[in-house]
């Protein structure tokens, strides 16, 4: 029985001590991934133990670290490797000496490790909120935004969309891209439950990693190359499992919608209730989306 169990006879987590924006923080040494195994903390998880919030779109505490989006992007200092005397340089006032990482070909030139993948490491300096860092994201959000369509007005995730949050936060007004935008199918039935814009899809990945390790079901795939990559099922198969609609949930934009949501209410009218699934003993949390005594949506919390 859980109650049995004594805090004492836990092992204790080690913690290390790191700089985020100039403040330190401890943090532990180790977490748990989305298996629960302990695993090296990273830079994300530190920031986050610090009260700052860093951008992402791929990362998800409940899936497989990918790393693809990119938006996580930060510059950090590590301190210099140890000299003969196996001490690590230090500064004139006795301090660690942190070197703040750059390209090798442009020493000039801030080096970003993306933060959900990368582990902290002692004395370890986070810089998530310098102009350096800043650039990056503005950088990275540019190249998720050439191809993407102004589908905010009609777009069942506006409102609640992280791309719209973050171009608000981190983008700019004008591109520096003229090229033509590419066109991608948009209304994809992909089963019975689920509509793709592939337009707006950010190439995140979540939808697939959920699809093959928490549901079981390799469905889906990313075809074609560069610009024209999208999200699709093999030989255009029906996506239909028990668990489809949680990858409308977990898309952090607009391009997987349900299709008994879809162009139903703007988020911003609902009034959300928690509540709890009667559907088996297990009782999972859920939130009811409703307006007017109409429910519209129901969705895990």
């Amino acid at each position: 029985m859980a109650e049995d169990i004594k805090t004492e006879e836990l092992p204790a987590i080690e913690t290390m001590t790191v700089k985020v924006d100039g403040k330190e923080v401890d943090v532990p040494k180790l977490t748990s991934d989305w298996k629960g195994n302990l695993v090296p903390t990273t830079v994300l998880q530190a920031c986050k133990h610090a009260g700052i919030e860093i951008p992402h779109y791929c990362y998800h505490p409940k899936l497989p670290v990918d790393g693809n989006c990119r938006m996580c992007l930060v510059h950090v200092g590590m301190p210099g490797r140890p000299g003969p005397d196996g001490k690590p340089p230090m500064n004139e006032d006795g301090t660690l000496k942190i070197d703040p990482m750059v390209l090798p070909y442009e020493r000039e030139t801030p080096k970003g490790v993306i933060g959900c993948a990368t582990n902290l490491v002692p004395g370890m300096e986070i810089y998530a909120s310098s102009p350096e860092t800043k650039g990056m994201r503005e950088a990275v959000l540019e190249s998720l935004l050439i191809n993407h369509p102004l589908d905010c007005t009609i777009c069942d995730q506006a409102g609640e969309c992280r791309l719209q949050e973050y171009s608000m936060e981190h983008g700019q007004a004008e591109s520096s891209f003229a090229e033509y935008k590419v066109h991608k199918p948009k209304a994809v039935d992909l089963g019975p439950r689920i509509m793709l814009d592939a337009e707006r899809c950010v190439l995140c990945t979540r939808c697939i990693r959920f699809s093959k390790d928490i549901a079981e079901d390799d469905a889906l795939g990313i075809v074609n190359r560069g610009s024209y990559n999208t999200i699709s099922t093999f030989l255009d198969t029906p996506f239909d499992n028990n668990y489809t609609l949680n990858t409308a949930d977990i898309c952090p934009v607009g391009a997987l919608t349900s299709k008994d949501f879809r162009f139903q209410m703007r988020v911003w009218f609902l009034k959300e209730t928690k509540s709890l699934c009667t559907g088996c003993g297990t009782g999972c949390n859920t939130v009811i989306g409703s307006r007017e005594n109409t429910m519209y949506r129901y969705e895990p919390r």
